[in-house]
């Protein structure tokens, strides 16, 4: 069984998220359930003594409502999509983590408020955690997301394994109909004709293990990123302008760019700035 997981709390950013994952899901033949995950994370410590006084958090039957509210939209907005409802109490961190740990999700989709960043994802904060350590694969839709775009796909390249294995991700969510532009930053300096000839190779191997064909690449100048490590974020967001890029691929394995810019630590300045869906996915190589 195929599954997406997506956190809500009933709000626009929510719904961007699900109306997102609805799209690809309808267009992709490798159909897919929803899971829609709803995290108590409050009402536990307003009751305190509910163990010794039982009262019934007026909470929880608000997001019931809500949530069978939601389910009947969409059950007639997606008839095709079967939906699921699952409700947990605790951290929402934690709980997303035991949730896909019990399953092996395709990706956790989660609505973020664009230029506000993931650190006021609608939420919370805890949601950082989310990307920096669940297995799965998380997509982050930013709030302003209008429908399945997905015409030219970037992948930050450093022709390493884990990036093959984040194009087989993002194949399983959104197909192989685009164009993928490696991007790559030259912060070595290394010369421009060593750089094409292993571009060259790397194409052929991302040819031959996931039948994408339309590829081309872009040789970013170290100088981008001789500014202050402020700055690097906002370079990496002009690039993705500059390409006209609509779908952002990022690995997390200890080798990938992602965690170079981890231990510089510009991934969360970067994600101040997320103005386009962004899939950051684990990979086995670590």
């Amino acid at each position: 069984m195929n599954k997406i997981l997506i956190p809500v709390d009933f709000s626009e950013d929510s719904l961007t998220a699900i109306q997102y994952a609805c799209a690809f899901i309808s267009q992709n033949e490798r159909k897919q359930e929803v899971d829609l995950i709803h995290v108590f994370t409050h009402h536990s410590n307003s009751y305190v003594n509910r163990q010794a006084y039982p009262i019934e958090d007026p909470q929880v039957k608000i997001s019931e409502k809500e949530m069978e509210r939601l389910l009947a939209n969409l059950h007639r907005e997606y008839p095709d999509i079967k939906f699921n409802k699952v409700f947990k109490e605790g951290n929402l961190f934690e709980e997303i983590s035991k949730v896909t740990a019990t399953f092996n999700y395709d990706a956790v989709v989660m609505g973020t408020k664009g230029s506000s960043g993931l650190e006021a994802i609608f939420l919370g904060s805890n949601t950082y955690d989310v990307i920096l350590n669940t297995k799965t694969p998380v997509l982050g839709v930013p709030q302003k997301t209008k429908g399945l775009k997905k015409d030219r796909v970037g992948l930050l390249c450093n022709f390493k394994e884990g990036e093959i294995e984040v194009l087989q991700h993002a194949i399983k969510l959104i197909g192989n109909d685009f164009e993928l532009v490696l991007i790559y930053v030259n912060k070595d300096d290394r010369r421009i004709s060593d750089i094409d000839t292993q571009f060259k190779s790397w194409i052929e191997e991302i040819i031959n293990r996931t039948d994408i064909r339309n590829i081309s690449y872009t040789i970013k100048p170290q100088v981008l990123y001789n500014r202050a490590v402020e700055n690097v974020s906002h370079a990496i967001s002009n690039v993705l302008i500059d390409e006209q890029i609509d779908f952002l691929l990022i690995t997390r394995s200890r080798k990938s760019i992602f965690r170079k810019l981890i231990e510089e630590n510009i991934v969360r300045k970067m994600a101040y700035n997320m103005t386009i869906p962004t899939l950051f996915a684990p990979v086995r190589t670590y």
